[in-house]
């Protein structure tokens, strides 16, 4: 970790620590959200943020989660256990094998890869997802057909 990030960190955490605690209800919750905001900042190369910025984005994530959570018990209660069995995931007439889904995730940024895992894996249709994200529908369609472009290269390269 960059020294600037790493004296961040130190004097943040405990702070961010308690409010995804309080919006989460669970230690170890808020423990993974605040480690993966500082990893990303890490990946992203970014130092030149402040407690206002991080108290922002602990709190989406933390949000996030929230809507995650609900959202998955309403699939389980609506679907019931078929939900655990469901098809497949697929993109057009391909079905995704754990190595090509890997791969795409790697392949594209978190947007997308949110996307891919929603509308294919999950399976919701483009207004849930677009619900869930907080984006447009037409952004969510956008981003399906970069990401149909990405597998249609990855499974011609395989």
């Amino acid at each position: 970790m960059p020294p600037d990030l790493h004296a961040l960190y130190l004097r943040t955490a405990p702070a961010l620590l308690r409010k995804c605690e309080r919006l989460l209800g669970s230690r170890a919750d808020a423990e993974d959200i605040v480690q993966q905001l500082f990893v990303d900042l890490i990946r992203r190369g970014r130092t030149d943020v402040e407690l206002p910025y991080l108290y922002r984005a602990a709190t989406t994530r933390s949000l996030n989660r929230i809507r995650d959570h609900k959202r998955r018990r309403a699939l389980v209660e609506q679907h019931g256990d078929d939900l655990l069995y469901r098809q497949p995931a697929r993109i057009d007439d391909r079905v995704l094998s754990q190595a090509l889904i890997v791969r795409l995730v790697e392949a594209l940024d978190d947007d997308h890869a949110e996307v891919l895992a929603l509308h294919f894996v999950d399976g919701l249709d483009q207004g849930e997802v677009a619900d869930l994200l907080g984006v447009s529908r037409r952004t969510v369609v956008k981003r399906v057909g970069r990401i149909r472009d990405a597998a249609a290269r990855l499974a011609e390269g395989a």
